[in-house]
């Protein structure tokens, strides 16, 4: 059995890890809980039927020897907590964002020995996704031209009462970051390399230091060129993905994730059809039971640098105003350590 344990023991845990956990009962056993709130974890574990309660995660590792930890902490935590993870030898699946940078996501890679670490990017998982990236590689749609990315969801001031939420050093960023970063990346699974980023952020509701909504064109390597939004303040939450190709538009609307009835196919050629062979689900449970195929496979998982790598140039061109390519974002890059770029009250 893979031994597991879940790290942070807030809703993320027991709404999304531990049912994923769950539907791998026959090859994943979950041995340990961690919190720093004590009483939190014992509840936890005593709901979820768990035999072992932490407060301290190098303690965990030492004594319980997960061969796997979910970390669901707060994105502050994640770097240290990852490396420490990896240096006893325990795989990590980490909740998104993994890292406040990209200093610290290649932190947490160069601390991959036998152990490695992915990301929580369940939206690629789901069927749907699978079947238009396999069409677009096969050519069968035709030619990526344009795509929109849209994450426009809502969260109140009382969202932003948690301590660590809606500052860059704790969370990071705002909602480019830590809510956006989901269709983003499945943008970039669907359509590949991107190119150049050209971008505009502001607060403009929400007493916090970061942005609230941010909007970028963004040109791929193929020649497509993608629309992107991100909010924090839309009454009508919705998460939308549309991809334009010469053959046909394929559109997904969804909220927190989708399933084969929620992809919509247009198409002029009776020819182009949108037949996927199965309806999975996008979930934790659908891409966990992918990162234990590579556990047992010895394949390593994605930690997503790509994406971050497109937020971070996201937040350095609407900050400078001025375009941002691929690969520019070096460790010299004031963005590189920080995704304000050193410049924290530039919202404000």
């Amino acid at each position: 059995m893979i031994r597991t344990a879940i790290v942070g023991t807030g809703g993320i845990a027991g709404i999304c890890h531990v049912p994923a956990l769950r539907a791998q009962a026959h090859r994943a056993l979950i041995v340990a809980a961690v919190d720093v709130d004590a009483a939190r974890a014992e509840a936890f574990a005593a709901e979820h039927g768990i035999p072992a309660v932490h407060t301290d995660l190098r303690a965990m590792l030492e004594e319980q020897r997960p061969d796997v930890v979910h970390l669901c902490t707060p994105p502050f935590l994640h770097a240290d907590q990852a490396v420490a993870c990896l240096e006893s030898g325990a795989w990590v699946w980490c909740e998104k964002p993994v890292a406040l940078s990209l200093a610290e996501l290649d932190r947490i890679q160069a601390a991959e020995g036998p152990a490695a670490a992915g990301a929580v990017f369940q939206h690629r998982y789901g069927s749907g996704a699978r079947y238009l990236r396999d069409r677009i590689v096969a050519g069968t749609l035709g030619r990526p031209l344009v795509a929109q990315c849209v994450t426009a969801w809502y969260r109140d001031d009382a969202y932003y009462d948690v301590p660590w939420r809606g500052t860059w050093e704790s969370e990071g960023g705002g909602p480019t970051l830590g809510h956006g970063i989901h269709q983003m990346d499945l943008m970039l699974a669907v359509l590949g390399e991107w190119a150049e980023v050209r971008a505009m952020a502001g607060r403009l509701e929400r007493d916090v230091q970061t942005e609230d909504v941010s909007a970028a064109l963004v040109r791929f390597d193929n020649g497509a060129i993608a629309t992107v939004v991100n909010s924090v303040l839309s009454p009508r939450e919705e998460s939308y993905l549309r991809f334009d190709l010469t053959d046909a538009t394929v559109e997904l609307r969804h909220l927190y994730g989708y399933s084969n009835a929620d992809w919509t196919f247009t198409t002029r050629s009776s020819g182009v059809t949108w037949e996927p062979p199965d309806d999975l689900p996008s979930s934790h449970t659908a891409q966990l039971a992918a990162f234990l195929d590579g556990y047992e496979a010895g394949i390593r998982p994605d930690l997503g640098r790509p994406t971050m790598e497109l937020v971070t140039a996201l937040y350095k061109a609407a900050i400078t105003g001025r375009p941002v390519r691929r690969g520019e974002i070096d460790a010299a890059d004031p963005f590189y350590g920080s995704l304000d770029g050193g410049r924290p009250e530039v919202f404000r």
